[in-house]
Order: structure tokens, then C-alpha cells, then sequence
């Protein structure tokens, strides 16, 4: 009697564990089960021995956490399959793109754990997860042509609707984690929006759920089903959710379809550092030591050279970097966080053009100095906050990173040109006879982004560029928005085949530093299995995207 209950129990035991596994849940559930099983057969004076695979420490073992990130996605996956063109134009494209998906995984490897806990907090399907992957390929700085920015694609109207901060400091549709948390309430809303139907929420958070809702209606004025492949939508969203579901269905069995993904550790790798006080992101990188771009690469969000002096006052940082960060931050007050200069007023001199020549803003310059308006008189001091470094170190910011897209050589020969009062792209591509988004591009932009007077552009002129077309494997539909090395700590387990030579030309580096990082014997194979720690260049690894 007691097999024949245990036996039964067992499939719910394991329905449990897999449900545990992606929650983080202990095995006490189980063992209570299990626990309570027995206290019934005793009851019923039924006393054999029980068998080891019935107990509660094998019910433990069997609800540990696994250990690749991909498993615990896989084993939260809920959205129903389909079996639509789309869908398999899809998932041949990226089954034959191993070297995008190694781009992507890379890219990915240091968010995917943030992002993981954060949708199995609301009990969403996992492969929500995989969404950036359709919007930006885990580029942490992309920017389309619609403005839409960051992971997860914010335009900036919907970024503030769910409260992600804009301003000339910081961009929160950057921010992995705020980015993340609005994600997530949007799509909630969505969700909740379409009776449900994750598809339709999807869609609209392609299209809007105006454009969504009204295909609905018409559907149903017409007596028409009214699911996503039923309605008539733009061609970019009908294609955006088979997207999802084809890189779903890959990352659900990658050895089907003849690809592999790099094995993520399921291990938190990034956390939230709070502070109270702006800080130069130079001295956070030297505090944290690591370096400034990696600064950046955890926290995008940061446009200029400093943290936001009004918040958020915080940071994304490695795990393993937190205790020292936090022991040599406590020898540095807040007013030692940033480095100030005393600046004398000059005849003619405005808060603006200071507030230029310093790179900073007239907000900031009025609130340090508790000034009311925007007259100052000559001979006047103000305190001005300055960056540690020199500008150009801080190669990751809004402005190196633009400064790295203007100068890409290209074809033709190249103009600059200061904007004026009344240009728009559209006139400056006229009058210089080339593509309006071409034009947008070379200049880090977008085609409907407002023009300031002052502001310089790049034109290359004679290059054929009336019309660019973005690559044809580049389903993001954005370009990479700075070309300067980034690098990057990464792990790799070594497979089946794999050799120095066939790892350094895959991720761009050379066999020599493969050696050197891992204290290798050069002579000696390597074993399937091992575990290598790789700095990659991140740009370089998506530069096919």
C-alpha cells in the first residue's frame, strides 16, 4: 500500500519541484507531502520499510534549483505552441545564425538573472524573458528609428507613462532594472487590457493597444475571430510575436535545431548598490574596481559623466564587488564624490554658455550655487561640479558614444554642418541630397528626434545614401550606436571539439590572452567541461549583430 501511495504522490511531488525550481522555494513542501504520506500509512499500521527513493531528502535533491539559466527559463515556459510560417521562417533564420545567438548570449549574460527573478516574481510566462532579444538584442544602448530606447525598446511618451525617468543626466529607459520592473508593469497591463491573452498583449506592446484594440473591434464587427493571427495589423507587429515564439522554441530544445547556447551560471551576477549622493562614475569604477565601461554596461542609464544629482541614487554592480565597493565608498563623504572648480564670471558670460563650456546644465548650476534666476553678474563665483577624467575617458557616455558615431569612416566625403534655426532632418537631407534616415544615423539619431539650434551633424555626401537599408540580419532593425572596445568578463564551459584556437576565433580574442587569463598549459587539451573566463570585447562580438 505504501509503493502504491508513494506512487501516486510522486507526479505531484515533481509538478511541485518544477514549480519550486523556478521560484526558489525550498523542498519543505514536498517533504511535508511526503511527511504527511507517511503519517497515514502509519495510521493504517502498515510499517515496511520505506524505500530510498520515497524520501524526503531525495525529494529535496530532486527540487534543486538547476543550474543554466536556460533550464529554469525552459521550465517556466507557458505560452501555448503554434505552428504558423512566420514562426518557422523565424526560427530557421535564427537556427542559422549560431554566431548572432553566441552575440546575444553574451551580451545578455550579465542581466539574464536580474530579469529572470523579476518575471518569476509576477508569475509571467518565461519567455517574456527572451523579449529583448526581438526588441534590442540585449544591446543595453540601442536606439531605433522610432526613438524607442534600451532593452526593452522605450518610446519616450510610454517611458514616462510608467514612470522612467528622462532628463540630460540619465535615461531610466536605459536603466536594466527600472527599465525591467516598467517592462513588466506594462505588459501586466496589457494582459489585463486583452481578457488574458498574452499574444494580444504582446502585439500591443509592439503596436499600442489603440492599434490592437481597433483591429479587435473590427474583427468583431465583422464576426470574425478575433486571436492575434485572425486580426489585421501592421506588418511589423504581425511578424514581432512569431519572433518571440520562434526564439522561444529554440531556446526550448537548441540540440533540435542544431544550435547551442553558451550555459549562463543560474546565479545572481548583479545588485542594486544603494548610495545617497551623486558620484562621479569614474571614482564608482575605481571603488568598484572594475573598469569605467563596465560602469556603464551595468548602468546605461547614466548619459553623462556623473550619477543624476537629484537620483536615482544608486548603482547595478557585481556581486562579488559589493563588500569593497561599500568599505572604500564609506572613506569618501558626498562632497568628495565629485570634484568641483570655482569659476569667475566674465562680461557677456550667461548661465548657459558656462553651463556649455562645463558640460553640465543651467539647473545644475543654479541649484548648487541657490541661485532664483538666470542673470548673473560679472565677477561673480559660481561652484561648478567637473568630471575626475577627462571627458574622452568616459567613452560609454551619451556624448562619446555620439563623438564614436559621427567619426565611422563611410563612404563619400564628409560635411559638417551646425544646425539653425528652422532645420529639420528633412530639410538638411534635402538640401544635402541624401536619405533622411541615413541622415539620423550618422548622427546617432532618430528621424522624428527634435532638432537643437548649435547642434552639429555629420553628412556624408555622394555615398549613395539617399535610402540606407539595414542589414538583412539585423532583426532589431537598429545599428550599434559606438564602435570604441568594450570588454567584458565572461565564462565559457568548454564542449565537445572545442580547441584554444576554435574558442579565440570565435570570441575575437587571442589564443595568447586564453592562456594567460586561465593559466593554461598551451600544450595540454582542453577538457569538455572546463571552465574558461574570457574578456571579450562586447562591440566587437556584435558587429553583425
Amino acid at each position: 500500500m505504501l509503493r502504491t501511495l508513494s506512487l501516486a504522490l510522486l507526479p505531484l511531488a515533481l509538478v511541485g519541484c518544477l514549480q519550486q525550481q523556478a521560484r526558489h522555494d525550498t523542498a519543505d513542501a514536498v517533504a511535508d507531502t511526503v511527511a504527511r504520506s507517511e503519517t497515514m500509512v502509519k495510521e493504517e499500521q502498515v510499517a515496511p520499510a520505506q524505500p530510498r527513493w520515497l524520501t524526503a531528502d531525495l525529494a529535496a535533491e530532486l527540487c534543486e534549483p538547476p543550474q543554466d539559466m536556460w533550464e529554469r527559463i525552459r521550465a517556466g515556459m507557458a505560452l501555448p505552441d503554434h505552428d504558423h510560417p512566420g514562426i518557422r521562417a523565424d526560427l530557421e533564420w535564427y537556427a542559422g545564425h549560431q554566431g548572432y545567438l553566441d552575440r546575444v548570449v553574451t551580451r545578455a549574460t550579465p542581466y539574464l538573472h536580474l530579469v529572470v527573478e523579476a518575471v518569476e516574481e509576477r508569475n509571467m510566462p518565461m519567455e517574456i524573458v527572451l523579449l529583448p532579444v526581438v526588441e534590442s538584442a540585449f544591446q543595453p544602448f540601442a536606439y531605433s528609428h522610432g526613438r524607442a530606447a534600451g532593452l526593452w525598446q522605450f518610446i519616450p511618451g510610454t517611458g514616462k507613462r510608467f514612470d522612467l525617468k528622462q532628463n540630460w543626466w540619465y535615461d531610466g529607459r536605459r536603466d536594466v532594472a527600472a527599465s525591467t520592473r516598467a517592462a513588466l508593469d506594462y505588459l501586466e497591463y496589457l494582459r489585463d487590457h486583452f481578457g488574458g491573452d498574452w499574444l494580444l498583449a504582446l502585439a500591443a506592446y509592439n503596436s499600442g493597444e489603440g492599434t490592437v484594440r481597433r483591429a479587435v473591434t473590427r474583427n468583431k464587427a465583422r464576426g470574425k475571430p478575433t486571436d492575434f493571427w485572425s486580426l489585421d495589423l501592421p506588418r511589423e507587429t504581425r511578424g514581432y510575436v512569431p519572433k518571440l515564439l520562434a526564439i522561444s522554441r529554440l531556446v526550448t530544445d537548441p540540440d533540435y535545431h542544431g544550435v547551442s547556447l553558451e550555459p549562463v551560471a543560474n546565479e545572481p551576477f548583479l545588485t542594486t548598490v544603494e548610495l545617497d549622493s551623486q558620484i562621479d562614475l569614474a571614482l564608482a569604477a575605481e571603488l568598484a574596481e572594475i573598469s569605467l565601461e563596465e560602469i556603464y554596461l551595468y548602468n546605461p542609464g547614466f548619459n553623462r559623466w556623473a550619477t543624476d544629482p537629484d537620483g536615482p541614487h544608486n548603482l547595478l554592480l557585481p556581486i562579488e564587488r559589493i563588500a569593497g565597493f561599500q568599505e572604500r565608498l564609506a572613506e569618501y563623504p558626498p562632497e568628495r564624490r565629485i570634484r568641483w572648480e570655482r569659476h569667475r564670471v566674465k562680461n557677456g558670460e550667461s548661465l548657459l554658455q558656462i553651463a556649455q563650456n562645463y558640460r553640465t546644465t543651467v539647473e545644475m548650476l543654479k541649484s548648487v550655487n541657490n541661485l532664483r534666476g538666470n542673470t548673473i553678474r560679472a565677477g561673480a563665483t559660481l561652484t561648478i561640479p567637473v568630471a575626475r577624467q577627462q571627458l574622452a575617458s568616459y567613452r560609454l557616455s551619451e556624448e562619446q558614444r555620439l563623438i564614436a558615431t559621427q567619426n565611422q569612416p563611410r563612404e563619400g566625403r564628409r560635411v559638417e554642418y551646425q544646425v539653425k534655426g528652422g532645420d529639420s532632418l528633412w530639410s538638411i537631407a534635402r538640401r544635402y541630397d541624401v536619405g533622411v534616415n541615413a541622415l539620423a544615423r550618422w548622427n546617432g539619431m532618430a528621424p522624428r528626434d527634435p532638432l537643437m539650434p548649435g547642434r552639429k551633424l555629420v553628412i556624408w555626401t555622394g555615398s549613395g545614401a539617399k535610402e540606407e537599408v539595414v542589414a538583412a540580419n539585423n532583426p532589431a532593425g537598429f545599428t550599434h550606436p559606438f564602435s570604441s572596445s568594450t570588454r567584458q568578463r565572461i565564462g565559457y564551459t568548454v564542449r565537445s571539439g572545442d580547441s584554444l584556437a576554435t574558442i579565440s576565433q570565435r570570441f575575437r580574442v587571442s589564443v595568447d590572452n586564453l592562456v594567460s587569463w586561465n593559466k593554461l598549459d598551451s600544450r595540454k587539451y582542453l577538457q569538455p567541461g572546463q571552465r574558461l573566463t574570457l574578456y571579450v570585447d562586447v562591440i566587437r562580438q556584435s558587429g553583425n549583430l
